[in-house]
């Protein structure tokens, strides 16, 4: 016999195991907060529809592109500001994250997008965009206000790739969390999620865990998981206005808060997608050969105090995990990180890091605050003689 397994009944049971749906519900249904969901014609679709439509009773009007296609519209299922276009200009932004002039339209109180299985998401407020490194920390800083953390005892771990900026990191030393830098890459996550029932090893969970890459999730499963990441976000919006009474407070206003206490921590990743790989690769060499020569070095304002190739030593396991990128630690606490990816479509990805911490300056525009240490980067690694280019195909 064959047994026929509902997968999206199964996952929709769990997450309700996981959230207050109740109070959930009680801010979707609020007369001044609107959402909308773009699944962007991938396999969230369903899910979405089972959660927000069928369990919370939201209107349909509330899902965009909710219904799965393989060839997912004719588009690019990637929930970022470039991809996830019809989205961003909803939320009154454009590709770089900047305000556009919506004409009167009205804008949704929050928005989110999911990539084309389902695993990643991005998150925005009106006319407001949370970077994936931010939404890790505030979702590790609110982690009690999700039952599945509230009662184990509260949040242990939190786990973040090392491309990913050090924001989760001020949380993790102000509570107390175990805190892991891994390679890009779930598995590592995994690993630590397991080190208990596995390797009989320490028990860091309940853990959270997040890349820069628009992955987020826990370990209720061995994956990220983009909806649970959006009910997060929504739980955290609803244990901050329980008072139905008080104006609402959203995600600009989470995340602004969260800055003035932990400070900022600016950050973006350019994609210079298709390059040549040989090129590519080439241009990494040299970066790697140059590592002792260039710390030290002063560029600028910016002093190299650290420049090497990440390595990484499991601490479940003991595997070593070598070459998970270039990496330029100045010694202001700024990182400039190059890594090579081949995950992107045809050819080589060359994907560039940039990230200055801020203590008490945190209302400047990303792009003015990095100009700097952006123009560090491109002379460090010499991309326009090795790839042709310095314009980035995509910026995150």
């Amino acid at each position: 016999t064959i047994d026929v397994i509902d997968s999206t009944e199964a996952h929709v049971d769990l997450l309700k195991t996981i959230f207050d749906f109740g109070s959930i519900k009680t801010l979707l249904d609020r007369e001044d907060f609107s959402m909308v969901y773009d699944t962007m014609s991938g396999v969230n679709g369903p899910y979405a529809k089972a959660v927000f439509v069928d369990e919370l009773g939201q209107s349909e009007d509330s899902l965009m592109n909710a219904t799965p296609l393989d060839d997912f519209a004719g588009g690019h299922a990637d929930p970022n500001l470039t991809y996830a276009k019809e989205l961003v200009k909803v939320m009154g932004l454009d590709r770089t994250g900047a305000k556009i002039d919506v004409a009167g339209a009205k804008i949704p109180s929050f928005g989110a997008a999911a990539d084309g299985d389902g695993d990643r998401n991005m998150i925005l407020g009106s006319q407001f965009f949370v970077t994936p490194s931010d939404s890790l920390a505030i979702l590790a800083a609110y982690a009690d206000t999700i039952p599945f953390f509230k009662t184990q005892g509260g949040l242990k771990g939190v786990a973040r790739s090392m491309p990913t900026s050090g924001a989760v990191d001020l949380v993790a030393q102000d509570r107390g969390f175990d805190l892991f830098e891994t390679p890009t890459g779930w598995k590592y996550f995994g690993n630590l999620m397991d080190s208990k029932d596995l390797f009989d090893g320490t028990d860091y969970t309940p853990m959270i865990c997040g890349e820069e890459s628009f992955g987020t999730g826990s370990n209720h499963i061995r994956e990220k998981d983009g909806i649970w990441a959006v009910l997060a976000w929504l739980s955290v919006l609803a244990s901050v206005n329980q008072d139905v009474s008080k104006p609402l407070v959203t995600v600009e206003d989470i995340v602004v808060s969260h800055w003035k206490k932990y400070g900022r921590n600016y950050y973006c990743r350019w994609d210079f997608e298709g390059m040549d790989k040989t090129g590519a690769t080439a241009m990494m060499d040299k970066m790697r050969s140059e590592s002792a020569a260039n710390t030290g070095r002063v560029c600028g304002k910016y002093t190299i105090a650290t420049a090497d190739d990440f390595t990484y030593v499991d601490p479940v396991d003991g595997s070593v995990a070598k070459k998970q990128g270039v990496r330029f630690l100045m010694a202001d606490g700024s990182r400039i990180v190059f890594r090579l990816s081949g995950t992107a479509g045809s050819g080589a990805t060359v994907r560039m890091y940039i990230e200055q911490y801020e203590p008490k300056s945190i209302d400047q525009v990303t792009s003015d605050a990095l100009e700097g240490l952006v123009k560090v980067a491109l002379e460090l690694c010499d991309i326009k003689t090795f790839c042709g280019t310095e314009t980035p195909t995509v910026i995150t």
